[in-house]
């Protein structure tokens, strides 16, 4: 494997109670550069009161619940008598190269604009929930993790606006009605006599604004390098795996990258990834920092990634999601 070491960079400074972002120029610097360059980086002392230990205990235990019960919160894409579209379950894809089964997490309250029309595929809709009884705390767990994270993308954000020359405030509006997702990830291990596949998650870019991911020690995450060559980015204790997507390479005006990663497979080991994708609000007016392109919702941009999205494959045939969606028009401003 070819040699190339991804950025890290020490967050210790956050963790005072008052955060002042217009304090943390060194931080913003070096996210700047990471995103110009890497795209990806090592977040290491970052303010979360959850261990890697209780989170991927989290995951596990979610993974261990009965089938039916993973069924009864699957999206209506899997199970076609459940109404959940965007939050919940989905089982792992036979036949495909991402070989992961997934749970979904919205935010716990979220505060939809009077009089909006919901689509068939509800970017809003509430979480569904395991039975308490099965999963004791998990739900209260999950909503704290969320709202952690939520508030370090908050902090991160205003880090990203200064490293492209603006206030750090001049991301705050992604946050009103923010629809961010935490995501549960298991890859089952394969083991004989099922063939082992190189690659049980196929090279993508995360389409969104920013991803904070914890992997677990398995590790397997490789990402591809400036110069073309794919780099491991292996577990490093303590750390969350940070990246942004190809929405926010657009809004820097071409400044970041959105860099192509992939999953290699480890025989016969399981693995279990943790990420957390900042999303705006779905109507949060979209558009580059230069302003020299058209503006647009974000609702629009990632109705139009789904079709890309394995856990979306084949929707329209299993229930005609998309056949009634309306795509928003660009937001003139």
């Amino acid at each position: 494997m070819y040699q190339y070491n991804l950025p890290v960079i020490d967050l210790s400074s956050l963790s005072s109670p008052n955060v002042d972002p217009t304090g943390n120029t060194v931080i913003a610097e070096q996210l700047g550069k990471a995103f110009e360059n890497e795209g990806f980086a090592y977040l290491i002392n970052v303010p979360l009161s959850f261990s890697h230990k209780k989170i991927f205990d989290q995951a596990s235990q979610f993974f261990q619940l009965p089938e039916a019960e993973k069924l009864r919160l699957a999206k209506r894409t899997f199970e076609r008598n459940n109404l959940n579209t965007y939050r919940g379950f989905f089982p792992v894809q036979t036949g495909s190269d991402n070989l992961k089964e997934g749970f979904e997490v919205g935010p716990s309250e979220l505060l939809i604009p009077q009089g909006r029309a919901k689509g068939v595929i509800d970017l809003s809709e509430a979480n569904v929930w395991p039975a308490e009884s099965l999963n004791p705390g998990f739900r209260e767990r999950s909503e704290k993790l969320h709202a952690e994270l939520q508030q370090l993308s908050s902090v991160l954000l205003s880090l990203l606006a200064m490293a492209l020359g603006k206030a750090p405030s001049f991301f705050d509006h992604y946050l009103e009605g923010s629809v961010s997702t935490l995501r549960y990830l298991h890859y089952p291990a394969i083991v004989p006599p099922s063939p082992q596949q190189e690659l049980c998650c196929t090279p993508h870019t995360d389409s969104g604004i920013l991803t904070l991911l914890h992997q677990d020690v398995t590790g397997g995450l490789e990402v591809l390098s400036p110069d073309g060559h794919w780099i491991a980015a292996p577990y490093v204790p303590g750390s969350v795996v940070v990246n942004i997507g190809d929405l926010m390479a657009q809004v820097s005006g071409g400044r970041f990258r959105a860099t192509q990663h992939r999953v290699r497979s480890t025989p016969g080991k399981e693995r279990y990834s943790v990420p957390f994708f900042f999303e705006p609000g779905v109507d949060c007016v979209i558009q580059s920092v230069d302003r020299d392109s058209k503006a647009f919702a974000y609702e629009e941009h990632v109705l139009s990634k789904m079709r890309g999205w394995v856990e979306f494959q084949d929707v329209e045939k299993s229930c005609g999601v998309f056949e009634q969606v309306e795509v928003l028009q660009p937001v003139m401003v």
